[in-house]
């Protein structure tokens, strides 16, 4: 006897898939088929292996290969069903009476060619069109049942936080670090993984770095980066050893029950540079600048930009979000069920923030060879500007 959680209830379901339906009747779409795993489990409840087919009118299907019996637990959907292969979609929706899609919805943003190949084979008649950015959108507004989750991943990013201060050593080098902070946000519940969006990029809990490594930049979308334990990885904690009077970063996403918190704080033993203390209180500065103007209908490109003139003003043009051509454009993103979300904080977009977005807030200073110092909190939007979801203090943390 297996006892499998049960996923969001059936009314959270029913909304969002309302939401999509309208975009397809307006869109002029018969369908969509949902392969992709967060979004499968955002509207089916289950993150089984299968195909959700949401028609324009009408009651979903989930079709499920792999494993059926759970995701019956788990989804709150009418209709689920086993299926053995794709191929048989087709015949599976007219059992069920849908007319076969002139039109079919899929999210192309992520679907690998070869199964765009597989599926333009399998519903041959039918048009296949992109559908990624309204469920993006769709997604980008948290319900009251995600908003609880999202606190709860909120409040256990400040317990990481509070607890590294038990555990960081002189000597200790990041990696070891990791390990134990790891494990003990793994006994609060984290899940482990951490879902991203955008192709090649991917991430283990965060990043735990120190010093001058702590500058070293990588391939991710992201103004940090650390070397790492190899060139494989490439990112991330290393084997340094933790000296004293040097910024310890912890940039760690807290992921739990799929929702996601992102979290940035700087630690140190002893005292760090007159230089380091500065920029970090201008990053402080333009934080709070942005919580009172980051309001409902402010586009994201703006926000961006001023963050980048507040930055220029205080002398940090240079080092803001990274250094040379290759920086960072963005200062912010969303989360959700995935770490980057609809809202980008980001040069030149133009989508106006809304209530009920959730934003990771990360103005952060990187200086090459010295190394980085900044805030990353999440906040939820509301009609007055950010709330912070992250209440650990702000201020660089000094542990003796």
């Amino acid at each position: 006897m297996h006892n499998y959680a049960a996923g969001p209830p059936a009314g959270e379901l029913a909304a969002r898939i309302a939401k999509l339906q309208k975009d397809l009747q307006e869109n002029e779409i018969s369908g969509a088929l949902i392969v992709q795993k967060t979004d499968l489990y955002y509207f089916s409840g289950t993150s089984q292996q299968g195909w959700l087919y949401i028609p324009a009118e009408g009651k979903p299907l989930l079709m499920v290969f792999k494993e059926y019996e759970r995701a019956k637990v788990e989804s709150a959907l009418e209709n689920v069903v086993s299926l053995v292969s794709p191929k048989k979609i087709p015949q599976m929706l007219e059992d069920y009476g849908y007319p076969l899609p002139a039109t079919l919805g899929m999210e192309l943003d992520v679907l690998p060619a070869n199964l765009y190949f597989q599926f333009d084979t399998i519903f041959n008649d039918a048009k296949i069109v992109d559908i990624s950015t309204s469920i993006r959108l769709i997604r980008a507004i948290k319900s009251p049942f995600e908003l609880e989750r999202l606190r709860t991943a909120a409040a256990k990013s400040d317990k990481v936080a509070d607890k590294f201060t038990e555990i960081l050593e002189v000597g200790k080098t990041e990696i070891a670090l990791a390990g134990e902070l790891e494990s003990y946000a793994r006994s609060l519940g984290h899940q482990g993984i951490v879902r991203m969006r955008l192709f090649g990029s991917e991430l283990f809990y965060g990043h735990l770095i120190s010093g001058p490594g702590a500058a070293v930049p990588s391939y991710l979308a992201s103004p940090t980066g650390g070397e790492g334990v190899s060139e494989v990885v490439g990112q991330g904690s290393g084997f340094k050893k933790i000296e004293r009077n040097e910024m310890v970063l912890v940039d760690y996403v807290f992921a739990e029950k799929g929702y996601i918190s992102d979290h940035a704080r700087i630690f140190v033993i002893g005292e760090l540079s007159d230089e380091l203390n500065r920029a970090h209180d201008a990053m402080l500065d333009i934080q709070e600048k942005i919580k009172t103007i980051a309001v409902p209908g402010t586009a994201t490109g703006e926000i961006y930009q001023l963050m980048v003139d507040m930055a220029e003003e205080k002398g940090y043009a240079e080092f803001f979000m990274g250094v040379g051509e290759r920086k960072i454009r963005f200062t912010g993103h969303g989360v959700g069920l995935e770490l980057d979300e609809f809202p980008f904080v980001a040069k030149g977009q133009k989508l106006p923030l809304a209530e009920g977005m959730v934003l990771a807030l990360e103005p952060k200073v990187i200086i090459p060879g010295k190394g980085v110092v900044g805030i990353e909190n999440t906040h939820l939007v509301t009609a007055k500007g950010l709330e912070p979801l992250t209440l650990f203090p702000d201020q660089i943390c000094k542990v003796s």
